[in-house]
């Protein structure tokens, strides 16, 4: 198999995880999708559809899927998780036996680390033997258009330069581009910090406060992910690219989005367990806003918008004194703070 066309073992079947399969199949490569739930994936098999996340999406025989993780591992010559983030570590160490020198380990989760706020490549770098290369595919794209071929653009950010590129060459191709970078910290942390924001702007939604207010609270949820990106070491181009501005915009606007959908919920009066529950599907935002407002603490940042969305989701305060608390702050200059 040549550098520009590697075998991929893509692990976790869900939305995200087939739309990339599909990409990849797409591109050239030889993919190999595994799925932890055998009657899921054995579904999957017989349809080749995934019906459980995406509906309607042919998929096609070429790719290959596997019920045992250590074989995936074993057949690819690298790896793509793509699993929810709360799930990330434990992959990580049910698979880390099976990885050979140079197999690198890329992932497309969003989020940090339940309970220490560690971004993903420090799970990483600690549960992973020192040269094994890493990479986060990230950016603004919602499974479904992926799945259907729309015109998609990602990050592919990595502390390897060669394996990033392997990364982004398997995935562009067709309507799909891949730019490389190599600021980790700041694709991880736009990818992470917007679905906090993306939670707050479908609460305002929900509660019909208007487009004002919604390009308001994106504006300021914007400016809350620079001024922590600034004491993380993230590059503001970074922030300002796909990763952050882009992966922002997408998930506080878009339909699709689970976190837009669990502020448009909360915004209408549901309860967390009745939103998630109706949702049906992991929404990252739930951990991430813990997550976000711990990094807010340690670093003595002021995110105001964070905060709320936290104590939302967390402690049980009401959406609409929390609009209000926002609305109530004192004045002061834009910028500066």
């Amino acid at each position: 198999m040549s550098a520009k066309a590697p075998v991929i073992a893509v692990l976790g079947a869900g939305s995200w995880g087939t739309a990339l399969a599909l990409q990849l199949d797409r591109s050239g490569s030889r993919t190999i999708l595994w799925g932890r739930d055998p009657e899921h994936v054995a579904q999957i098999s017989a349809t080749r559809c995934n019906n459980r996340y995406l509906p309607g999406i042919d998929i096609p025989e070429s790719i290959e899927l596997q019920t045992d993780i250590i074989a995936a591992v074993k057949s690819a010559d690298h790896v793509l998780l793509v699993t929810p983030s709360s799930a990330f570590a434990a992959t990580l160490k049910k698979i880390r036996e099976a990885l050979v020198p140079g197999q690198g380990v890329a992932w497309a989760c969003k989020g940090f680390e339940p309970g220490s706020g560690r971004l993903l490549h420090q799970v990483a770098m600690e549960l992973l033997q020192a040269d094994t290369p890493l990479a986060i595919v990230t950016g603004p794209s919602f499974a479904k258009e992926v799945a259907m071929n729309l015109p998609t653009a990602v990050t592919v950010a990595g502390s390897d330069c060669s394996f990033t590129q392997i990364m982004a060459d398997a995935l562009h191709g067709g309507r799909f581009r891949a730019y490389t970078s190599d600021d980790m910290i700041g694709a991880e942390l736009g990818g992470a910090v917007k679905n906090v924001m993306a939670v707050a702007t479908g609460i305002c939604d929900g509660m019909s406060l208007g487009d004002n207010a919604r390009a308001a609270l994106i504006t300021r949820g914007m400016a809350e992910m620079m001024r922590l990106g600034v004491v993380m070491k993230a590059k503001p181009e970074t922030l300002m690219g796909l990763a952050g501005a882009g992966d922002l915009i997408l998930t506080c606007t878009g339909s699709l989005s689970r976190n837009r959908q669990l502020g448009l919920l909360l915004g209408k009066g549901k309860t967390l367990d009745q939103a998630l529950q109706e949702i049906g599907q992991v929404v990252e935002g739930v951990n991430s806003a813990a997550e976000v407002q711990r990094l807010a603490t340690k670093y003595a940042i002021n995110m105001p918008i964070t905060e709320q969305v936290n104590g939302i989701i967390h402690k049980g305060w009401n959406p609409v004194e929390g609009v209000a608390r926002l609305m109530a702050r004192e004045q002061k200059a834009e910028y500066g703070d």
